[in-house]
């Protein structure tokens, strides 16, 4: 469990949702996709990052509480440590040439990383969702994603509506 989350932790920088999604899913078969999805579903409605709160269910699945805290403790040591390096050398290096344009750089490429993975996630959600789901889907990424409304309440709103209308659906 270490070992798995200590290679997710290394492989990212302040994304690793989807090298934890590649790992989980992919890789080590430990999830399913449906899974991955429905435990970072739950992740999210958690106060916290939602990749601590991902890799302490799943430690927490697979090998109680000792797992949770193996797979927490793979995920953040190796980070902790380099981000302390690495604001030490920023803090002596950081306006010189152009290192500003190319950590800009990096957040672009972060937000790719992320687009990519919720393409991936959402795609199989979308493909056997009924078509009365669409009308849901596209008010919470409205909603969460153009107007900036929190994502609680936007939750809070569509939950009830959502379970009503695949309540009443036929079977």
């Amino acid at each position: 469990m270490f070992a798995a989350f200590l290679w997710v932790g290394l492989s990212g920088f302040g994304g690793v949702l989807p090298f934890a999604r590649r790992m989980l899913v992919e890789k080590r078969a430990w999830l399913s996709e449906a899974a991955f999805a429905e435990s970072l579903a739950l992740c999210q409605t958690l106060p916290g990052p939602n990749i601590v709160n991902l890799t302490i269910v799943v430690g927490s699945r697979f090998a109680g509480p000792a797992g949770a805290i193996a797979a927490v403790s793979g995920l953040t040591a190796a980070p902790v440590a380099i981000v302390l390096v690495v604001a030490d050398l920023y803090g002596r290096y950081g306006g010189v040439g152009r290192l500003p344009a190319m950590i800009a750089a990096l957040g672009a490429a972060a937000s790719g990383l992320v687009a990519a993975t919720a393409a991936k996630m959402a795609w199989p959600i979308i493909r056997r969702a009924p078509l009365s789901a669409a009308p849901f889907i596209l008010v919470a990424f409205a909603g969460v994603g153009m107007l900036r409304w929190p994502l609680a309440w936007v939750l809070v709103a569509l939950a009830p509506l959502s379970i009503a209308a695949a309540w009443r659906r036929p079977r």
